[in-house]
């Protein structure tokens, strides 16, 4: 359980933790300590009272009668301070005098000190000088015996506050230990916060060359903070040694692809002339060999645009009329379309490219539908401009696109599981290479039946046409 708990709580617990240890040890030692002080000094205060009492006490007897009576002084007014119970007594257990609602404590002594009813009794047996009612002093002695209890219940109600304050001080100083605890943690792991941050924005950007923040402190944390600084700064070695190398890929397939098709022109137009003089079986290898070179320069222009795209080279651009590019793919794919039904309903809509490139995004969306959908399906493609976009739509009633290859259908060399031809799986790659690199877009929406693709571009802005003048 502790270590799904933040580090800065830990710690903070700990503290608060040792803090009550300590404190409670304390608390337990003074508490005894002072609990046996308090009742120490109630014992000592009610002996030294009774003391002066037995003291200061004196009696009035009349000799010849036998009787004897207070001569002072008032017990009242002496135990109303400390509001103590007190009894004087002959020897023989006769009371002489008492406070109010005394109780009677018999005859404890010898006994110096007991409890008796919740009160702590202090007895002194003392001989008293006998006065005579004339204030004369006599000659006889009396033996006289002083009872003087206080409640424990008082000294008993001090050592429990002590006790309160000293659990009170307990609590508190555990909670400021726990909230001191918890403002350390967090100024203790400010730079592994810091750290964190930095982590998150270089994950964020994926731009390992960001330095993290060096701690001052040569401790734990700096050291994590130089052993991460180091193995970004390894990241962006081998990132840049391995951008290096696909630069260096990217170069040799534009340029391959580039070389390439000077020699494949040759070998087309010298096959397309063998097919025209060539009967029977040499006739039939020559159009074979010309429909394999066809596919060959179709395929080296797939890469040689997809690298282009790689290595953000742009063609020339100028203002283009999409719905145009989309009637020309029409009626080149019409006599190939295998029993498809092609619909196209293109308005007029401008954007800013490349030609060549536009026209074989729209060539490969068309041939996609034709390819993955069965024979007579019915195919419509559509040219509309949306608030200040170019939107062109392909859609087919087919049986779509296989949920597993939905995410993945951009992605080059996927091909589905339905592929009618002898595909590259490069088309759809084509398709987003060029719409991203005309700042635009392409997805996938949902449609039933059938697959909807939907590329996005930024429409060109054209001036109006002037209107012609009329003729005089």
């Amino acid at each position: 359980m502790l270590e799904r708990i933040a580090i800065r709580w830990r710690l903070a617990l700990l503290s608060a933790g040792l803090t009550l240890v300590i404190l409670s040890g304390f608390a337990v030692v003074i508490g005894q300590v002072t609990s046996s002080r308090v009742r120490s000094d109630f014992n000592n205060e009610l002996a030294a009272a009774v003391d002066n009492l037995s003291d200061r006490v004196s009696l009035i007897c009349d000799i010849p009668a036998g009787k004897c009576a207070p001569g002072g002084p008032d017990l009242r007014d002496f135990g109303a301070a400390g509001n103590a119970t007190i009894r004087l007594l002959l020897a023989d257990g006769t009371p002489i005098d008492q406070t109010p609602q005394a109780p009677n404590f018999g005859l404890i002594y010898p006994t110096r000190s007991a409890n008796f009813a919740g009160l702590r009794v202090e007895v002194r047996k003392r001989p008293v000088k006998v006065v005579d009612p004339e204030g004369h002093r006599s000659p006889l002695v009396v033996q006289m015996v002083l009872q003087y209890g206080r409640k424990v219940s008082d000294v008993e109600a001090t050592v429990r506050r002590v006790r309160l304050f000293l659990t009170a001080g307990v609590l508190g100083g555990t909670l400021l230990a726990l909230l001191g605890g918890v403002l350390l943690g967090r100024r203790a792991m400010a730079p592994v916060a810091g750290l964190t941050a930095a982590a998150h924005d270089i994950e964020r950007t994926r731009d390992p060359s960001k330095s993290l923040p060096q701690p001052k402190a040569d401790d734990e944390v700096a050291e994590l903070a130089h052993t991460l600084q180091a193995m970004l700064d390894s990241l962006e070695a081998s990132r840049e040694e391995t951008e290096g190398a696909l630069d260096r890929q990217r170069q040799f397939v534009a340029d391959a692809s580039h070389e390439l098709r000077t020699p494949l022109t040759s070998i087309l137009a010298n096959l397309e002339l063998l097919t025209d003089v060539l009967d029977g079986e040499r006739g039939e290898a020559a159009r074979s060999a010309l429909r394999s070179s066809q596919r060959m320069r179709r395929l080296v222009g797939d890469l040689l645009l997809l690298a282009r795209a790689d290595a953000n080279r742009q063609q020339p651009r100028e203002p283009t009329d999409i719905s145009r590019v989309l009637v020309e793919v029409a009626s080149e794919l019409g006599p190939v379309a295998d029993g498809h039904h092609l619909t196209v309903d293109a308005d007029d809509a401008v954007v800013n490219g490349a030609r060549d490139e536009l026209y074989r995004m729209t060539l490969n969306l068309m041939e996609n539908a034709i390819r993955h959908t069965p024979d007579g399906t019915r195919i419509r493609a559509t040219v509309a401009a949306d608030n200040g976009n170019v939107v062109l739509t392909v859609q087919d009633d087919g049986p779509g696109v296989a949920p597993e290859l939905q995410e993945r259908i951009f992605e080059r060399f996927v091909r589905g599981a339905g592929d009618r031809g002898s595909s590259s799986g490069l088309g759809l790659s084509i398709v987003r290479a060029v719409a991203e690199s005309h700042n635009g877009s392409v997805v996938l929406e949902d449609a039933d039946p059938g697959a909807r693709f939907v590329v996005r571009l930024p429409a060109a802005d054209v001036p109006a046409r002037e209107p012609e003048a009329a003729p005089a």
